[in-house]
């Protein structure tokens, strides 16, 4: 016989399998199922465990009896995937209502896949997985082959809860997703009793009733009342949540994580912190968890003064100490596809599931009740005529036959009576059987009439949800936020404020000393190198470099190497040009003044924030004169109330420092009359500058010889901006420095 072979093409062959593949995920491994909330892995091995007898009041069994029947029985994958569905549902930082009592190392919220092999753990069903199974044999579901044929197993589980929401689960399809967080018994059960007492409920109406998500323990869940309306009308959203923490004086204590966070993965984001001084404010960081308490990080901060607020924000925001969950509450919906519920429709399609499945439950009672009455019918009939059954049985060939024919019964009345025993022939049977057939009586009549009266189901629906309430409602573990303030300490936030010392080397090397007390100048220094200049302020303000090209530099002071080395060069840092010399290091805040000026005799006065740039490139802060060089810039003082200027020649101006004006930049005015002609030669510039007070001497220095002049004495060389100036006396004319000396205080140019 030749054999017939039929063509596809290609595409259609790759459409056709791609597609058998992704309904085979999405209906038999990754979503749901609206009924009983479970994926069908989880669903066979609670079945495999209820067929082994291992329900809540037995004894515990190796793990390892259970995956065996699962994955030879029922599911035919890898033990491993069938374990570890098995200690999903066993661990209550990952059910909120478990549906496996485990009994030995069952992983732990700080590495939930450190759980013992199945050798080593033995496992029961909870009280409450008997919600979901308790009516499995009493006519409620379907049943389907297994994957051999050779056992039947329940294609859903009649659930006496919406199973789904209490737990939530999580699955990734071909195409699609599922992610429904778990919600609080009693919040769920309420508003699915409201459901069934208003069918014609609005959302609002339930969200009255459901606060929102609820996790085994007390981490807060941030969602604004938006954000939970948009994830329970749509089904898709989102929310966070965050760890829950006390301070305790200087420590803070963090004892509940979020939904599946870890602990040794949030230690070490901290430490990480620590180390790169992002958080300057902690001080250590341990992990006191144990048996009794398993979350338990404590942060300790360096003084009580430090908010621990701020700094809990801060981590929210860089770590997993607060943690985003996205909500898709994709489920396989009663008509056997995928579907995104809203939490209105869920509830009630899980009613119309619900109210299916009692009915077939009552149903199937009904039939029992009905089969055993036709029974105890007949059996009463006989217990009227003893003598003729036995007389019947004793001489008839046929006795069936006959007790039928004699007595008007059924096939399956005949057999009962053929079955009594002698011993049950008493009166006192026949009392018994009267009193079963009126209770069977009663309870076929109460059956009757809850199937044929809406209103009867309803309350009996309502009735079962009440008890279950009674039994296993808790309050609301996950108290709601409407909003966090998490938010990553800036740079200026994360540094300690502390005096420094920003030192300049004459070769253009820059560093930071910690404090005001040292001398630049007692510092180690590269081959010839000195102190070319410095400033003192502190480690949380700019510093700012001026070049002889007058261009303004400006670098983070907290970011220069320490004084304990030779610090770094500042080119490395700046794009400057070539062959220029850094000449002024200056540090402090926006409003504070100095005067820049060159030796062309030109400057101003500008406030500190006109010369801070961003830019790696400087700031063209001073417009220099050709030949001319810029000289270093001095810090104004409120009580600076005079300038004084020297010429290499030795004319001393001195004038109020109000007549030279306040630039944001520029090429500035006149301080001393340098004539052009002679400062093109070289032969006349401005060699030094120095601010005065009414309280402060000059000190003017000229070798070995020095000069001090308080401010009477000064008043020959008193002019306006831009004079001559006079001559200073004769052997300090060449004036090697100009110091302005207050009190102890020292200040050179």
């Amino acid at each position: 016989m030749k054999e017939q072979i039929t063509s596809i093409s290609l595409k259609q062959y790759a459409e056709e399998s791609y597609l058998n593949y992704a309904m085979y995920v999405i209906l038999d491994r990754a979503l749901p199922n609206i009924g009983d909330g479970l994926k069908p892995v989880q669903r066979r091995i609670l079945y495999a465990m209820s067929e082994l007898g291992l329900d809540a009041g037995s004894k515990y069994k190796k793990s390892a009896r259970t995956v065996g029947d699962v994955i030879g029985k029922f599911h035919p994958h890898g033990d491993g995937a069938a374990y570890e569905a098995m200690v999903l549902m066993a661990q209550n930082f990952s059910f909120k209502y478990p549906f496996v009592d485990g009994q030995g190392n069952w992983g732990s919220q700080d590495d939930p896949k450190s759980f013992a092999a199945m050798r080593y753990t033995e496992s029961k069903l909870t009280k409450f997985a008997n919600l979901l199974i308790s009516e499995l044999k009493s006519g409620t579901v379907d049943w389907q082959p297994n994957f051999d044929g050779s056992l039947l197993e329940p294609v859903i589980f009649p659930a006496k809860l919406p199973s789904i929401l209490l737990n939530g689960t999580s699955g990734i399809a071909v195409g699609m997703a599922t992610d429904i967080p778990s919600h609080n018994i009693n919040e769920i059960i309420d508003a699915t009793v409201h459901l069934i007492d208003n069918p014609k409920s609005q959302l609002v109406d339930l969200l009255m009733i459901i606060n929102g998500p609820d996790f085994s323990n007390n981490s807060p869940i941030i969602a604004s009342k938006n954000e939970l309306n948009e994830i329970y009308s749509t089904g898709k959203g989102g929310f966070k949540a965050q760890a829950q923490w006390a301070q305790d004086k200087n420590q803070i204590i963090i004892n509940a994580l979020p939904y599946q966070a870890s602990g040794s993965k949030i230690l070490e984001q901290i430490a990480d912190q620590m180390l790169k001084k992002k958080i300057p404010m902690v001080v250590d960081l341990t992990d006191e968890g144990d048996h009794k308490e398993p979350v338990r990080l404590v942060i300790t901060l360096k003084s009580n003064r430090v908010n621990a607020e701020d700094v809990m924000n801060h981590l929210f925001a860089s770590t997993d100490l607060q943690k985003n969950y996205r909500v898709n509450m994709n489920l396989i919906s009663l008509k056997g596809g995928p579907k995104v519920f809203s939490l209105v429709d869920l509830l009630k399609e899980w009613l119309v599931f619900r109210k299916e499945t009692v009915i077939r439950k009552l149903e199937h009672r009904l039939d029992q009740v009905n089969d055993r009455l036709h029974i105890l019918e007949g059996l009463l009939i006989v217990y009227l005529d003893l003598d003729k059954v036995i007389k019947i049985i004793r001489e008839s060939d046929e006795p069936k036959k006959d007790i039928i024919t004699a007595f008007k019964l059924s096939d399956i009345q005949a057999n009962a009576i053929l079955e009594i025993r002698l011993r049950q022939l008493a009166k006192l049977e026949q009392i018994k059987l009267e009193q079963e057939r009126d209770t069977l009586v009663a309870e076929q009549t109460d059956i009757e009439k809850i199937l044929s009266s809406k209103t009867r189901l309803k309350t009996l629906i309502k009735n079962e949800l009440i008890e279950i309430k009674d039994e296993f409602g808790e309050e609301r573990k996950s108290p709601i936020k409407e909003a966090t303030e998490a938010k990553v300490f800036s740079e200026e936030e994360t540094l300690v404020t502390e005096p420094i010392t920003v030192v300049l080397s004459a070769a253009g090397w820059i560093r930071s000393a910690k404090g005001h007390e040292i001398d630049p100048s007692s510092l180690s220094y590269r081959g010839e190198d000195v102190l070319q200049d410095y400033g003192r302020g502190k480690s949380n303000q700019v510093s700012v470099f001026l070049d002889s090209n007058g261009k303004a530099y400006s670098l983070a002071s907290h970011s220069l190497p320490s004084a304990r080395g030779m610090g770094d060069p500042i080119t490395g840092r700046v794009s400057a040009d070539s062959g220029v010399k850094f000449i002024s290091s200056l540090i402090g805040n926006d409003e504070d003044k100095f005067m820049i000026m060159n030796t062309a005799g030109y400057g101003y006065i500008s406030e500190f924030k006109n010369m801070v740039s961003n830019k790696k490139s400087g700031k063209a802060f001073m417009k220099i004169p050709h030949e001319a060089d810029l000289l270093k810039a001095i810090k104004v003082r409120d009580d600076h109330l005079y300038i004084a200027a020297v010429s290499n020649i030795g004319r001393l101006l001195i004038f109020k420092i109000d007549e030279l004006p306040i630039l944001g930049k520029g090429k500035g005015n006149k301080i001393i009359n340098i004539p052009t002609a002679k400062f093109i030669a070289k032969e006349e510039l401005m060699t030094h500058a120095q601010l005065v007070s009414e309280a402060s001497s000059l000190r003017i220095e000229s070798g070995k010889r020095f000069l001090t002049l308080k401010l009477k004495d000064l008043e020959n060389y008193i002019s306006t901006r831009a004079k001559r100036g006079n001559m200073l006396p004769q052997g300090y004319r060449k004036v090697d420095k100009m110091i302005e000396e207050v009190e102890l205080e020292v200040k050179e140019d």
